[in-house]
């Protein structure tokens, strides 16, 4: 007899949580596949490569060698050093120790800085379309999330006026990713100075800057961040992470870039949730960044040819326009023409065509008309997929 649970009392809090809806249609994917449908795979935000051998090596010689143990809760100090040394030389700027915070993966630090800093009665600016935690975790905190759309208009660079136009007395902080997720745009030097020349008088207001694919550039596009800026350095958030530049997503290793004090809290938070950040982990992550980098510029390589590939056969579509992107691994192609929603069309592609992508809407309101294509698979993978998706538009 099967037991029936009384109904689940959860905290209110809980109703504000979102989710990562790339997650969920992979789960529907599997499911078909179970079935025995064959499903393109174009979902999911996640390297297909294999972690590089030095590295894979650096974390079982970690493993034989005993860093099997509990670390410190803002990670190893040799970690902290090689990561410091890392991103500060990868921005120009000189990074201590003491201003990197190791967490597992890239999300706890969008987490715990907004967790540390934001609360009920505050506004937080963020990306539309976007990645959908940001606006999930501003919800979490009782802060009030503020729409900044992204538009194709503009290369889907950020234009500043839609920052400044947006920001009152109540803003505590401001979202910003380049090259983003999920249209793979880049906000150029002159737009960044735009922001960052409103925000110097604004000492309350915060900087959130995701630069997790901050190495998966094209066309000779240069990186830039806000940790840069002198002025702004004691109030930037660096998030960054060895996901996606190193194929690493299972190892879960990530960290932020902040001022100590602030470190300090997030520290606390760790103590209060994940204790540590795995220590063999970490040790793999000191031979990523020290090691030969030979491999993350094969994988950087060959994204770009998928680039173009996917851009080209997706500007054949009837219906379809697509911008060709600067940054990550990402095509967010215009989809209005085909006269379907985009959830409709996501829906329908994976059960009648068996291709998973994803709903703009997935990313934010402003999604709407745009579906998201990953290129972290293979060409093959990618010719056939788009071939799908030209049968099914025919058959519309």
């Amino acid at each position: 007899m099967t037991e029936t649970l009384p109904p689940l009392q959860l905290a209110t809090r809980m109703s504000r949580l979102g989710t990562e809806t790339a997650f969920e249609v992979l789960a529907r994917a599997r499911e078909l596949e179970a079935r025995g449908r064959d499903i393109v795979h174009l979902e999911i935000g996640e390297p297909d490569f294999d972690t590089p051998e030095n590295i894979v090596e650096a974390g079982v010689r970690a493993l034989r060698e005993g860093w099997t143990h509990y670390g410190p809760a803002a990670g190893l100090p040799q970690a902290r050093e090689a990561i410091a040394e890392y991103a500060g030389g990868m921005r120009g700027v000189e990074v201590r120790p003491e201003e990197v915070c190791i967490v597992p993966g890239g999300k706890p630090v969008m987490f715990y800085a907004l967790l540390a800093l934001a609360q009920e009665g505050d506004e937080v600016i963020f990306p539309n379309p976007g990645f959908p935690i940001y606006e999930s975790m501003i919800r979490f905190t009782g802060a009030t999330p503020v729409s900044c759309p992204i538009r194709e208009e503009n290369g889907f660079a950020l234009d500043p006026e839609d920052i400044l136009s947006r920001l009152t007395d109540r803003t505590r902080m401001v979202i910003l990713n380049s090259p983003a997720n999920p249209t793979g745009g880049v906000t150029g030097r002159a737009e960044l100075e735009a922001v960052l020349s409103a925000l110097r008088d604004r000492p309350e207001i915060w900087i959130l800057s995701d630069e997790i694919y901050g190495r998966l550039l094209y066309d000779g596009v240069e990186h830039v961040s806000p940790l840069s800026d002198p002025a702004l350095r004691d109030r930037v958030i660096l998030l960054d992470g060895f996901s996606k530049t190193y194929a690493m997503t299972g190892w879960r290793l990530g960290f932020g870039i902040m001022r100590p004090d602030l470190c300090a809290m997030v520290a606390k938070l760790m103590v209060n949730s994940n204790s540590c950040t795995a220590s063999f982990t970490q040790m793999a992550g000191i031979e990523a960044v020290r090691g030969p980098q030979d491999a993350v510029d094969r994988m950087r390589e060959e994204f770009d040819r998928r680039r173009r590939r996917i851009v080209g056969l997706l500007n054949e579509l009837p219906g379809v326009r697509c911008h060709l992107p600067q940054g990550a691994f990402y095509v967010f192609p215009n989809i209005r023409g085909t006269g379907l929603s985009s959830q409709e069309l996501q829906d329908r592609l994976l059960d009648e065509a068996g291709v998973a992508a994803l709903a703009g809407t997935s990313f934010g309101a402003e999604g709407e008309g745009y579906l998201r294509f990953s290129y972290a698979a293979s060409i093959p993978a990618i010719e056939e997929g788009i071939r799908r998706f030209r049968e099914f538009l025919e058959r519309l």
